[in-house]
């Protein structure tokens, strides 16, 4: 049996250390290749920090070096913190704990958690990363049938997972999101409208209903398709018809195309619209997914973009 957290984990070099943004890229960044890191953004003023840090330092520590703890004081690391921002890492409020893993950000919570809530998002991110976790076999399976064109039987394992565990969110979504394979939209939204309050606001539900809007959005945008290619030739800075091509892209499936129109847009003139071009971009990483080969491509472009 793998043990996760053994307070009684052998001593080794301490995973818990202080950051900034000059050790961001080393410690976080690059660290992240190699094993799961975990950034507390912090603050002096802060009372629920004060008793949130100890807590997650306790969790990261009992993992034996699965996992490691960066701490960031944003009074102390403002540049870093507006930098984060514009790539969507949401720090208007502290406590917030993202989870990187591949150079990405693979999770993140805000508000003090208990430690068994704390262990529980550990646990997963730990599953992300290759971890054998208990109840990840079937969830696996779902994911692999729907990925493979079998949305019945995605249908099915993932019901079945949704009974068992109400509060699972990646059963939940994925129930959704076999539904939306099946042309079920309505009853993919009747499924999320049925998410427990402590899941509704989870990352894989709101990626779903992500999803549907840009569905929604692209077809209606798909009928105008010939006529924004046609305004962007009169006029390459028609930022309105470049992001509705871009959501007609998208709902083509067109990822690729759609994310390079956007990054276009922020090229040319990132401000346009209160940034408009960048906000529907992170609405498409949303709807996407963190590890999608779209997303990671594209927000290694927005981030060339925005931190040259």
């Amino acid at each position: 049996m793998n043990v996760i957290f053994d307070a009684a984990s052998p001593a080794g070099p301490d995973p818990v250390r202080d950051g900034d943004q000059k050790t961001f890229m080393q410690d976080v960044i690059e660290a992240s290749r190699e094993v799961p890191i975990l950034v507390d953004f912090w603050a002096t003023w802060c009372g629920p920090c004060k008793t949130l840090t100890p807590a997650i330092e306790k969790v990261v520590r009992a993992a034996g070096g699965r996992v490691r703890l960066v701490k960031i004081d944003i009074d102390k690391n403002r540049q870093l913190v507006a930098q984060l921002t514009q790539l969507g890492l949401p720090l208007q409020s502290v406590p917030t704990v993202a989870a990187f893993w591949q150079g990405q950000i693979a999770d993140l919570f805000q508000g003090a958690l208990p430690e068994s809530e704390i262990k529980k998002f550990v646990e997963n991110l730990l599953k992300l990363a290759g971890g054998q976790m208990p109840s990840a076999e079937l969830l696996e399976e779902a994911k692999a049938l729907l990925a493979e064109g079998d949305a019945q039987g995605a249908l099915e394992l993932f019901a079945g997972l949704a009974q068992h565990e109400p509060e699972n969110a990646e059963a939940l979504a994925g129930l959704a999101r076999a539904l939306l394979a099946l042309d079920q939209e309505e009853q993919a939204l009747q499924v999320l409208g049925s998410a427990p309050a402590k899941i509704a606001g989870h990352a894989e539900i709101s990626a779903v209903r992500s999803q549907i809007e840009l569905a929604r959005a692209g077809r209606e945008a798909q009928a105008g398709l010939a006529g924004f290619q046609a305004r962007l030739e009169a006029d390459p800075d028609d930022h309105a018809a470049r992001i509705e091509l871009a959501v007609a892209l998208n709902a083509m499936d067109q990822r690729a195309e759609a994310a390079e129109q956007l990054l276009t847009a922020i090229k040319r003139d990132r401000a346009w619209n209160d940034e408009a071009a960048r906000k529907q971009l992170l609405q498409f990483f949303e709807a996407w997914g963190m590890t999608d080969p779209a997303t990671l491509k594209a927000r290694r472009g927005l981030s060339a973009l925005l931190f040259r």
